[in-house]
């Protein structure tokens, strides 16, 4: 019995690494840092909190997330994606309409991120006390 080779894009989507019996977020061998690598992402954050409410097409992302160019929302749009966070739907229809949710794995981070972004808010002036405290000390080691 012969196996058919797997194609281009299955042997893309395989991991690379076997799944570690004990991961560790510790480890520098263990995917779990990839994974965080992805998470912890700025935009990434932001985007997946910018869907929690709703669907919402490229246009609509990029006008509420200040800041993120096009080609940065793209990039972290597909990322999330090949994730398995956000599911891309496309519409033939002329125009082309996109439009991108969370899927039920990306809803699973709504929790934290959202625990995370409430954090930044609301200690966002003890944050900047202490980062000009910092800059006062090194000033005045510095002289």
């Amino acid at each position: 019995m012969s196996v058919a080779p797997k194609s281009a894009a299955a042997k893309a989507a395989a991991p690379a690494v076997p799944f570690p019996p004990d991961p560790s977020v510790f480890s520098s061998h263990c995917p779990t840092q990839k994974v965080l690598e992805r998470i912890a992402d700025k935009w990434a954050t932001i985007l997946v909190y910018a869907l929690s409410d709703r669907t919402m097409r490229f246009s609509e992302l990029r006008r509420r997330v200040d800041g993120v160019s096009q080609k940065m929302l793209t990039q972290t749009l597909r990322n999330l994606e090949r994730d398995g966070l956000v599911d891309r739907r496309v519409y033939a229809v002329v125009p082309p309409r996109v439009e991108y949710r969370l899927t039920p794995l990306g809803k699973t981070l709504l929790g934290p991120l959202r625990a995370v972004c409430h954090w930044a808010e609301k200690h966002l002036p003890e944050v900047e006390a202490a980062q000009l405290r910092y800059a006062e000390r090194r000033a005045a080691e510095d002289e």
